[in-house]
């Protein structure tokens, strides 16, 4: 198995500092040139979804922040179908570059990276 790394996010984009936090460690894994997965799941897969901006909270644009991945090596963002399911979101609302992973794909997708980080 090569060194990879795949971050989970699944908390809402302003719930908090989670998101923000997975996040930078998948900016900071790909900046060492890691092979490194993003997998959104649970409230995580809002962060997707257009008009997610800080506004007047202040915190770092997540959307901002996600349109720069390409730029780290981070092409594909992977979404947990069950998820998407669960909040009646259907894969094309999500913003581009983005990969639906069933259920059954989820442990599998997982195994294939060296570490893992949860958020």
């Amino acid at each position: 198995m090569s060194h990879s790394v795949c971050v989970i996010s699944s908390r809402a984009p302003y719930s908090g500092q989670s998101a923000r936090e997975a996040l930078d460690t998948a900016l900071v894994s790909a900046s060492y040139d890691i092979e490194t997965s993003l997998l959104l799941m649970g409230d995580g897969v809002y962060q997707l979804l257009p008009g997610q901006e800080a506004g007047d909270i202040p915190r770092k644009n997540l959307a901002a922040m996600l349109q720069v991945l390409p730029l780290y090596g981070i092409d594909t963002i992977y979404v947990d179908q069950l998820s998407l399911e669960e909040r009646g979101i259907r894969p094309d609302a999500l913003q581009a570059g983005v990969t639906v992973l069933a259920g059954g794909e989820l442990p599998l997708f997982i195994q294939q990276h060296s570490r893992v980080f949860n958020f």
